[in-house]
């Protein structure tokens, strides 16, 4: 009898020494009281990638998503994003294609390109009905943003693959951001800009006189046979090597980012105008189809952007930082 009530109790207090023992010790329990997220400093441009970055950035206003505090700082041109890059006090940025080759050059390879998620976004629109080929745009000024990055390179390209030369045939005007070329074209009859996406939408709409004239992603690919590469999302390599698990699920997240905006572009389009990307809700549900916001990373990313990069150092090498980068540029 008393082995039988022995055995009972027990029985009882084993599951009761179980649970205590969970309580204090329990795997999941510790690691969530140790571990500390990783915080992740992250910058875009107020265009299309920011746009495909949207989800997520509404995800993490509520705190930390799979495992990462995320900071995310949104400017209107590269060089207000770039140095912050170099400096440290971004990790991760999304910046133009041709930039992230020249700033791992410039760095002694402290720049890794973890995924494109822009391909071409470039048009010429006009505050008239003139341009309706490259050759019409002889004699005439064009406004455009971005000089030193994709569209500088981009433009340059077309114009000379169609005999015409900068500061010759045409003048190209630059400004600091695409928002000062949209007043440009808007402010004047007969002007003509070389506009991204989603300042192509927001000039056309806002203004009826304004058309798409030119787009230069068709004309790129009618001379290359490849589309343009206009943004990638890179990395601080020193970043990388010290938090790989953080940097692969923000990739993770980033690219379910991207397929909300592309797949939900009402939704998406509340979440830009409120992240202050675009003014109209109207704007950027009809801008995101033309924004090619994409995510291509591994070797589909590595050989785009090698073929990419050989076009433009063949074109112009400083476009590049002078040197054709190597494949450790590649995050895979």
């Amino acid at each position: 009898m008393k082995k039988t009530f022995m055995i009972f109790a027990l029985v009882l207090l084993v599951p009761a020494l179980i649970f205590s023992q969970g309580a204090k010790e329990n795997p999941e329990t510790v690691l969530a009281q140790v571990e500390q997220p990783v915080a992740v400093n992250v910058g875009a441009l107020k265009g299309p990638t920011a746009m495909g970055m949207v989800k997520l950035m509404q995800d993490a206003s509520d705190g930390p998503v799979a495992g990462n505090d995320y900071t995310f700082t949104l400017e209107g041109a590269p060089d207000a994003i770039t140095p912050k890059l170099v400096k440290g006090e971004l990790d991760i940025a999304a910046v133009p294609a041709n930039l992230a080759a020249v700033l791992y050059n410039n760095t002694n390879g402290n720049i890794e390109i973890l995924a494109i998620n822009t391909l071409g976004v470039l048009y010429i629109a006009e505050n008239g009905d003139s341009v309706h080929s490259v050759e019409d745009l002889r004699g005439k000024t064009i406004y455009a943003s971005g000089k030193g990055s994709t569209p500088e390179y981009a433009l340059d390209y077309i114009l000379d693959a169609y005999g015409l030369v900068d500061g010759k045939d045409v003048f190209v005007e630059w400004k600091s951001e695409h928002a000062e070329c949209v007043a440009s074209i808007m402010a004047k009859s007969d002007a003509v800009a070389m506009l991204p996406q989603p300042f192509l939408t927001t000039a056309t709409m806002t203004d009826n006189d304004i058309r798409v004239a030119l787009d230069l992603n068709q004309l790129w690919y009618d001379k290359m046979g490849s589309v343009l590469i206009t943004g990638v999302v890179a990395a601080r390599k020193d970043f990388v090597e010290e938090n790989e698990a953080a940097v692969r699920s923000f990739l993770a997240e980033y690219e379910k980012s991207i397929e909300f905006t592309n797949e939900h572009p009402d939704e998406a389009a509340v979440l830009i105008v409120d992240a202050g990307i675009v003014p109209k809700t109207a704007i950027a549900e009809a801008a995101i189809p033309g924004c090619n916001i994409t995510y291509l990373d591994g070797d589909e990313m590595a050989k785009a952007l090698g073929n990419y990069f050989d076009v433009l150092y063949s074109s112009n090498p400083k476009s590049v930082g002078g040197t054709i980068p190597d494949d450790a540029i590649y995050f895979k």
